[in-house]
């Protein structure tokens, strides 16, 4: 694969994207809003630039990774956006976990203009974009999906193809309120095992292997019985998935009860000062509340 690539949102997962690229042998600029941020990937060895129309010059493959859709409005419809910048023919690939409604916006400006235009939101921690190993969910047309295919293979070994731009963004979004809802009834549901007297190691054996397990339980519980609530996947991120998926609901006339439920849950952890950590720091909110006054 030859073709020079620019990373748009080099956060945790933008920059685990980008290393995994660099390191497979693509030539990789890259640019985040953070000076900060800039600075500490350019310190690890990353390519990069100072504006999106830098980063842009004498790329035919954009990737952009942001965290919200706002960010993604401005990076792509900005003044000096993609849309703006990139040579027709450039090829873009949305990996932000968005509403579908500002996917199709950014998608139809940038079609006017001649760019190929993949919506690719992941699934998968920051370190499993590094290794390569995260689940990509796609839609668009499908000779764009076939341009994608060489770079898609490099970021996961495996993607489900959803239909046109905007549909991989709803299943994303319906994927993130099923997996907040996990976390946190599995939460709910360990501190109050341990506040009635089991031991934490010993609860989590049987849970591990009986049926109210879940993925994110097999895979971040370990951390938090280790007192490790370390970012794979930021508390504020999880309460802005579940807002899509409210608003989305919304907008389709569905009612969404549960997941109204849980953003309040996800909303009073950030109160609580968990901003920053693990979505699995749920557990210690609860095991707080499990302390005798």
């Amino acid at each position: 694969m030859s073709e020079k690539v620019a990373v748009i949102g080099m956060g945790q997962m933008g920059s685990g994207m980008a290393g995994r690229l660099r390191e497979s042998g693509l030539d990789v600029t890259g640019f985040d809003v953070s000076v900060e941020q800039r600075a500490r990937l350019t310190k690890d060895g990353f390519q990069m630039t100072s504006s999106i129309a830098e980063a842009l010059a004498g790329r035919t493959l954009v990737l952009t990774s942001l965290p919200d859709p706002k960010a993604v409005n401005e990076a792509w419809l900005g003044a000096d956006g993609i849309v703006a910048h990139a040579a027709p023919g450039t090829l873009c690939i949305e990996l932000s976990t968005i509403d579908p409604q500002t996917m199709r916006q950014v998608g139809a400006a940038a079609a006017a203009r001649g760019i190929a235009v993949v919506d690719c939101p992941v699934s998968g921690s920051p370190n499993e974009a590094r290794a390569g190993r995260l689940v990509l969910i796609v839609g668009g047309e499908q000779t764009d999906v076939a341009r994608a295919e060489p770079v898609l293979k490099l970021l996961g070994a495996d993607w489900k193809y959803t239909g046109p731009v905007g549909t991989a963004k709803v299943v994303k979004i319906v994927n993130n309120m099923m997996s907040m809802g996990n976390v946190l009834v599995a939460a709910e549901a360990f501190a109050l095992g341990v506040a009635a007297g089991v031991e934490p190691d010993k609860l989590y054996d049987v849970l591990s292997v009986s049926g109210g397990r879940s993925h994110h339980f097999t895979k971040r519980f370990p951390n938090a019985l280790k007192g490790d609530f370390a970012p794979g996947f930021k508390m504020e991120l999880g309460e802005k998935d579940l807002a899509l998926g409210i608003e989305l609901g919304r907008v389709t006339h569905m009612p969404t009860p549960s997941a109204s439920t849980t953003r309040e849950l996800y909303a009073l952890a950030l109160a609580e000062g968990f901003r920053g950590q693990d979505i699995v720091a749920l557990l210690a909110m609860y095991q707080n509340w499990a302390k005798p006054a």
